[in-house]
């Protein structure tokens, strides 16, 4: 056998051997790239957390929109404040999830172990009825029922006026007369108001470009009044150089900014509007 023979086979031998190696690391790398892919799409926002009973107790994980428990918590700072937009509901992605308690077949634990491990024992209200788990006795320690009742609300007798903390700053002042002041109302706008002194009249009907005289009113005095067709109102009072006389002016507008209801002259005379 020549060399150049030799050369020949010692190569051919060389590529062989590179070749097979190839061959049996490919499978290899093949598994690998197959135990790296993931091996289902996990939805971490499922729908389940936006429908009741679960909207209104568990807490969503980070990163996914706020539902309703979520957003009442972190409104009375027991939560760090939300960042992420609540989605339409046909932005929330559909999945498979539990019934209510309620409407449970018979034989299903409505009080599952789930409950109470972690995380859920730190991040879901169990169902009335259940021994509480964490997050429930924590909330209950902070005076919040697992399913609040909303009271109903009073039947309205007549206009309500606003709490002090929710006035105006001070829009004018107005020089009283041993305490009185007599109001001069003047309905400027073409629609029909309907205004009451809190505590001494009734609701009463205003015309459309007219007005009226309020007499001898013991301050503090609360004059409330609205458009019986749902418009704005934008208020000027105006102080008369009359002691003990104040003018107040409505008309229309479409500006929310300028809407008010309300005029509440303190014992000092200083007018709030609201």
């Amino acid at each position: 056998m020549n060399k150049h023979t030799q050369k020949i086979r010692k190569y051919a031998g060389l590529f062989g051997a590179i070749c097979g190696g190839l061959l049996i690391s490919a499978p290899a790398i093949s598994q690998r790239a197959v135990a790296q892919r993931p091996t289902s799409q996990i939805n971490p926002c499922p729908s389940i957390y936006y429908e009741e009973p679960h909207n209104s107790r568990i807490l969503v994980p980070q990163g996914c929109p706020p539902n309703a428990l979520t957003r009442k918590l972190a409104a009375q700072g027991m939560l760090p404040p939300l960042t992420t937009p609540t989605p339409a509901p046909s932005q929330i992605p559909f999945s498979v999830g539990g019934e209510a308690p309620d409407s449970a077949p018979p034989g299903l634990n409505p009080c599952p172990r789930i409950f109470y491990e972690a995380p859920h024992n730190n991040q879901v209200l169990v169902p009335e009825g259940c021994p509480p788990n964490a997050f429930t006795q924590k909330l209950q320690a902070q005076g919040i029922s697992p399913s609040p009742v909303v009271p109903a609300r009073p039947p309205v007798t007549g206009i309500q006026p606003p709490l002090p903390e929710q006035q105006q700053p001070p829009s004018t002042q107005v020089a009283l007369a041993n305490g009185r002041v007599n109001i001069r109302l003047v309905n400027d706008s073409g629609a029909e108001v309907t205004y009451e002194v809190v505590g001494d009249t009734p609701a009463r009907s205003l015309e459309g470009k007219s007005d009226t005289m309020l007499r001898n009113l013991n301050a503090p005095v609360t004059l409330t009044f609205f458009r019986k067709d749902g418009g704005l109102l934008q208020v000027t009072p105006q102080p008369s150089a009359e002691t003990g006389m104040i003018e107040v002016r409505l008309n229309a507008t479409t500006d929310v900014m300028q809407d008010k209801n309300t005029v509440r002259i303190q014992e000092d005379g200083t007018v709030f509007l609201n």
